[in-house]
C-alpha cells in the first residue's frame, strides 16, 4: 500500500507541475489537486456537484480538466472550508456550501479524524485506523446535513452534469439525499468500499444495486486501493444514467 500511495502521489505531482493553477494551489495553500480523477472529467461537462470537497482537491481537478463546468461543492468542516475558500478566492465558477448532504435536514455528529479528509458522519472503525494509520478520531462536532435540493434546484443543474461523492462511508446516505435530483445527472462518480471502514457503512455492491434501481449503469472503476494481502479495499466507481449511456 505504501508503494501504491507513493506512485499515486508522484503521478499527482507530475500533473501539478504542468499547470500553473495547480502548482500555485500546492505552493500557496498546500493543496494537491486530485489529478487521479482526470480520466472521468471531460471538457463538455457543464456542472459538477462535489460532495465531500475537503480542501478542494477534486474541485481543482475539475477546473483543470472540465474547465467549462460550474462547480458546486459541499464540505461541513470549518478548517478545510477555510482552505478551500482561499484556493478558489475570486473564482466565480466555484461555489462552496459549508454543509453535508444527507436524506434529512438536521444536525448530525461528525467524527473528526486526525487527517480531516478521513472524517465521517459514521464512526471510524478499527479496520480504518489499522489500514490507514493516523486516521483515528480526535473529536466529534455537530454539522449541518440536508438534502441536495435545499441548495440546488433542477433548473440549476446544467447538463451534462456529474455528481461526485467522497464522504468516507456515508456515500449511500448522501446519495439518498440527492435522490430527487438524480435524473438530472449524466454521471455519478462515487468512492465505495469493499470492507467496512466506517461502522454501519453500505458496501460497494449495495451502492451499485441502489443506483442500478434508479437507472444508472456502472461503466468504470478507478483508483483501486489494496491491503497488504492484495485484497481490494476501496475504489472510485463511475456510473452513467442509462438514457445517456
Amino acid at each position: 500500500m505504501r508503494l501504491q500511495t507513493f506512485l499515486n502521489r508522484l503521478d499527482k505531482l507530475s500533473q501539478t507541475i504542468l499547470s500553473k493553477r495547480l502548482f500555485l494551489a500546492l505552493l500557496r495553500q498546500r493543496v494537491l489537486a486530485g489529478a487521479e480523477h482526470r480520466y472521468v472529467l471531460s471538457r463538455d461537462l457543464k456542472m459538477v456537484v462535489d460532495i465531500g470537497a475537503n480542501r478542494g482537491q477534486f474541485a481543482l481537478a475539475a477546473r483543470r480538466w472540465a474547465p467549462q463546468a460550474q462547480i458546486v461543492s459541499f464540505e461541513p468542516l470549518a478548517v478545510p472550508v477555510a482552505v478551500f475558500r482561499r484556493v478558489f478566492s475570486g473564482d466565480d465558477q466555484v461555489i462552496l456550501h459549508q454543509a453535508a448532504i444527507g436524506p434529512e435536514s438536521m444536525r448530525r455528529k461528525m467524527h473528526v479524524s486526525a487527517k480531516d479528509d478521513s472524517s465521517s458522519l459514521l464512526p471510524i472503525s478499527s479496520l480504518q485506523t489499522t489500514m490507514f494509520p493516523g486516521t483515528e478520531e480526535t473529536a466529534t462536532i455537530e454539522v449541518r446535513t440536508a438534502p441536495l435540493d435545499e441548495f440546488v434546484s433542477a433548473d440549476d443543474l446544467q447538463m451534462p452534469a456529474m455528481l461526485k461523492l467522497d464522504v468516507q462511508g456515508f456515500e449511500f446516505d448522501a446519495l439518498r439525499g440527492c435522490e430527487s435530483l438524480l435524473e438530472r445527472f449524466d454521471r455519478v462518480y462515487c468512492e465505495c468500499s469493499f470492507v467496512e471502514l466506517y461502522s454501519g457503512q453500505k458496501l460497494a455492491w449495495e451502492v451499485i444495486d441502489w443506483l442500478s434501481a434508479r437507472g444508472f449503469r456502472l461503466i468504470g472503476v478507478f483508483n483501486f486501493v489494496y491491503d497488504h494481502q492484495g485484497q481490494a479495499v476501496q475504489a472510485d466507481f463511475l456510473f452513467s444514467y442509462m438514457t445517456n449511456a
